[in-house]
C-alpha cells in the first residue's frame, strides 16, 4: 500500500522571468529558499539537509526561463518525489510562478509522511515567493539545526510562540519580537521574515523541531541553544 500524491501552488511575483529562473534552476538560487544546501551540476540536483545528502535528483525538463523539472528515481520501496516549475512572464515585470510536486509514499503508515511533506511543501513554496518579493538575486547562507526529540508538540509550539512574542494562534502579518513578521504558518511550520533573512521552524518528520533558516545578513544565532531552551 502507499499513496501517490500531487500538490500544486501558484503565485504572482514582482520579479522578472530571469530572476525566477535563477531562483528555481540554479544551486545558489534554490539554496536561498529551499531546505538545506542545493547544487545543480549538469543534470544532477543534490540537496544536503543538514545531516547529509539526500538522494540526488535528475533534471527531466529545462527550458529557460519557462520550465524546470527534476526528480529522484524510485527507491527499493517505490518512494520518489518530483518537482516542476512553470514560469510565465506578464506585463510590468510581474511573473506567474506555478509549481507541481508529485511522488509516491510507500507503506501502510504513509499518512504521517504524506502530511509532513504536504505541509512542508506549502512552507517552501511560500518561502520561494517571499524570497522573490524581498531578496531577489541575493544568495543566502542556509542554517539547519535539529532540536531534541519532541514528545509534546502543542507545548513546544506554545513555547516557541511565546519566545517569539506571538499569540497562541499566529497569523500572517503578526509582528515578531526583535523585528520581522510572520509570512506563513500551518500546523507543522512557522515562517518569519526579517531584515536579516527568512526564519523557519518545522515539525521534523522524525520527531524534532527543526530551525531551517536563510540568512542574507548578520551573524547567526546559536540555534541549538535556542531550540534546547524551548
Amino acid at each position: 500500500m502507499g499513496k501517490e500524491f500531487e500538490t500544486r501552488h501558484e503565485a504572482v511575483v514582482d520579479a522578472t522571468p530571469e530572476q525566477v529562473w535563477a531562483a528555481i534552476a540554479t544551486g545558489p538560487g534554490i539554496t536561498s529558499w529551499f531546505v538545506g544546501r542545493t547544487e545543480v551540476d549538469g543534470d544532477a540536483v543534490r540537496t544536503d539537509f543538514g545531516d547529509g545528502w539526500i538522494p540526488a535528483g535528475t533534471v527531466t525538463g529545462r527550458s529557460e526561463p519557462h520550465r524546470f523539472a527534476y526528480g529522484s528515481a524510485p527507491d527499493a520501496e517505490g518512494r520518489f518525489v518530483a518537482y516542476e516549475y512553470l514560469v510565465e512572464g506578464r506585463d510590468r515585470s510581474a511573473t506567474v510562478l506555478r509549481s507541481v510536486t508529485s511522488g509516491f509514499v510507500p507503506g501502510d503508515d504513509w499518512a504521517g509522511e504524506y502530511e509532513a511533506m504536504r505541509l512542508g511543501t506549502a512552507m517552501f513554496f511560500a518561502t520561494l515567493v517571499e524570497y522573490l518579493r524581498w531578496f531577489p538575486g541575493r544568495v543566502a547562507r542556509p542554517v539547519t539545526v535539529f532540536g531534541p526529540p519532541v514528545t509534546d508538540w502543542p507545548g513546544t509550539w506554545a513555547a516557541l510562540h511565546t519566545k517569539l512574542g506571538l499569540g497562541s494562534e499566529p497569523k500572517i502579518g503578526d509582528p515578531v519580537r526583535g523585528g520581522g513578521e510572520v509570512y506563513f504558518v500551518n500546523a507543522h511550520t512557522l515562517g518569519v521574515r526579517a531584515q536579516e533573512g527568512l526564519f523557519r521552524f518545522l515539525r521534523g518528520f522524525h520527531g524534532a523541531l527543526v530551525a531551517d533558516h536563510e540568512l542574507f545578513a548578520g551573524d547567526p544565532t546559536d540555534w541549538t541553544l535556542f531550540l534546547n531552551d524551548l
